[in-house]
């Protein structure tokens, strides 16, 4: 005779759903197809899938392979770049930029190195702020040699537009009332450096413009 407690017991241990049934899955196994009415191109295994892209980050800056042996870039050509950086602001001049780069760049010789590759590997350390935006921006490997980052360079940050508004501002160049011939003659020529492709108005001084 079974007592109203164990009968539940009995009925509990009759109707008790079986354990699930987990199987192993294995990352490395080809994922299947579950319609194999459909083709199903991508046979990378799960893991593959779960990997982080690469395509896409890499840089926009070539640097041609150096052979050299025992070529290292020193801590102190770093510290010489970042000294004087370039953050993409109205007032700031990418020409004297580069003309600074140059000078600092050229310093440094290094056996069986292209002084190209050297300025190519370090100019991004010249850069802060909107300018370092800006060249991560560029699309990937898109300049292959130092003249090709001097001209996206310069028309980013000095497009024709502002070409055209300084060699205008030369021509019509005057002398201001509260100003000396000295302090005239250092402005204009404060334009002139703003304005390289203007160095055709240096003959300037022997026309009308600046009259001492």
């Amino acid at each position: 005779m079974h007592t109203r407690s164990q009968s539940r017991n009995l009925y509990n241990q009759q109707h008790q759903a079986p354990p699930p049934v987990v199987e192993q899955f294995n990352l490395e196994e080809p994922i299947e197809n579950p319609d194999p009415l459909a083709p199903m191109d991508d046979t990378r295994t799960m893991a593959q899938l779960l990997e982080a892209p690469t395509a896409g980050y890499e840089d926009a800056i070539v640097v041609p392979e150096i052979t050299a042996d025992n070529f290292e870039l020193k801590h102190g050509l770093l510290n010489l770049v970042q000294n004087k950086q370039f953050f993409g602001h109205d007032k700031e001049d990418p020409h004297a930029h580069i003309r600074y780069f140059n000078k600092i760049t050229s310093t440094m010789k290094f056996p069986n190195v292209p002084s190209t590759s050297v300025k190519l590997m370090l100019f991004p350390f010249s850069l802060e702020g909107a300018a370092r935006i800006w060249l991560e921006k560029e699309p990937p490997r898109s300049i292959q040699t130092w003249d090709d980052l001097v001209s996206k360079f310069i028309n980013k940050f000095f497009p024709p537009s502002k070409t055209t508004n300084l060699r205008n501002e030369i021509t019509r160049f005057q002398q201001r009332f509260d100003e000396t011939f000295y302090e005239a003659w250092d402005r204009f020529n404060d334009l002139l450096r703003a304005c390289p492709a203007s160095r055709i108005f240096r003959n300037c001084i022997n026309s009308n413009i600046l009259k001492p």
